[in-house]
């Protein structure tokens, strides 16, 4: 069955690289207008060209409510109003417990964290009044399973994993579905600028021998993002090639 997203209206934040550029990729080439939703406005704007008509670049710090609330605007404004929010955006600092300091701890719980309940509660009031909606909270292996020097970005995507399952049963009955996606490692910028022994110490935790691609993230949000999942709400969908199984 082909998934046919035409007519909706999709935003992802932070969507203009990495898995968060594969996403919007998907479910653009899907038929859904996309909005490309980044902190930085050239990077934003180039992502949505490339996408094509339908496309939107926005530009907001999710962690601050005015820029959110502003930023959403102007996406109803262009595209319409959002049937689909993909809160992908996050940010690391990484550092031993020992060392972290609250400003580190803060600035990622605010970003991975905070960023995707005020983008959720602002949206959602539009999909629970229009009786549909999708909300798709992209967590990490980090958030179920912790990894050294990382407490804030864990903690962050725990954190993501109980906003989602609370929100998922209060929206339920207004046929909003709120669900996570959990990827392992991801080949992106930032695996690539490991050295070739850390690469390869990572690989060998996988047992698919290899890391993700953001297709493979972009996959498992287009299939939530469809009617193939209209039964699915609160569920966490790890991608990581049976690395935490």
């Amino acid at each position: 069955m082909t998934i046919d997203l035409a007519g909706r209206v999709a935003l992802v934040t932070g969507g203009s690289r990495g898995i968060g550029q594969a996403i919007a990729a998907a479910l653009s080439g899907a038929g859904a207008k996309v909005a490309v939703l980044g902190r930085d406005a050239a990077r934003a704007e180039a992502a949505a060209q490339a996408l094509g008509a339908g496309s939107l670049a926005v530009t907001a710090d999710v962690a601050d409510a005015a820029q959110v609330t502003a930023a959403l605007e102007r996406v109803e404004q262009g595209l319409g109003p959002v049937d689909i929010l993909v809160n992908n955006a996050g940010l690391t600092k990484d550092g031993l417990l020992a060392r972290m300091s609250g400003d580190d701890w803060d600035a990622v719980l605010d970003a991975n964290l905070k960023g995707a309940f005020l983008l959720t509660k602002a949206v959602t009031r539009g999909m629970m009044k229009r009786r549909w909606g999708r909300v798709i909270n992209i967590t990490s292996v980090v958030g179920v399973r912790g990894n050294p020097g990382q407490a804030n970005y864990a903690a962050s995507k725990a954190g993501l994993i109980g906003f989602t399952k609370s929100v998922a049963r209060e929206l339920a009955s207004r046929n909003v579905l709120v669900n996570a996606i959990a990827p392992g490692f991801i080949d992106t910028d930032m695996t690539r600028a490991l050295s070739e022994a850390q690469r390869e110490a990572l690989i060998g935790q996988i047992p698919l021998g290899r890391l993700g691609r953001g297709a493979d993230v972009a996959g498992a949000v287009l299939f939530l993002a469809s009617d193939l999942a209209d039964y699915i709400t609160g569920h966490v969908l790890v991608v990581d090639g049976g690395m935490v199984m």
